[in-house]
């Protein structure tokens, strides 16, 4: 059972025994630019968490334009851009 306390400036921390693939940890450690295993998984895994809240929002982005949730904001927009021009 992992133990489980407080890490400095950031969130609960678990102490876990993993196996790594080290090509791919080292592969990792490269492109993060990190120097240490656990620096690089806690990177990987906040890195990866973004992405994937990025392509979350991205998808609701994308439904809403296509159901036109947009169009009348984007309506107006050109509206005010057109008469600006004038």
């Amino acid at each position: 059972m992992p133990c489980t306390c407080d890490q400095i400036g950031g969130g609960p921390v678990s102490l876990t025994q993993i196996d790594l693939d080290e090509d791919a940890l080292a592969e990792a450690m490269r492109l993060l630019g990190t120097t240490t295993k656990k620096d690089t998984v806690n990177k990987a895994l906040q890195e990866t968490a973004a992405r994937l809240r990025r392509l979350e929002a991205m998808r609701k982005l994308t439904a809403m334009g296509a159901q036109g949730d947009f169009d009348r904001g984007i309506a107006a927009y050109e509206a005010r851009k057109e008469a600006w021009h004038e």
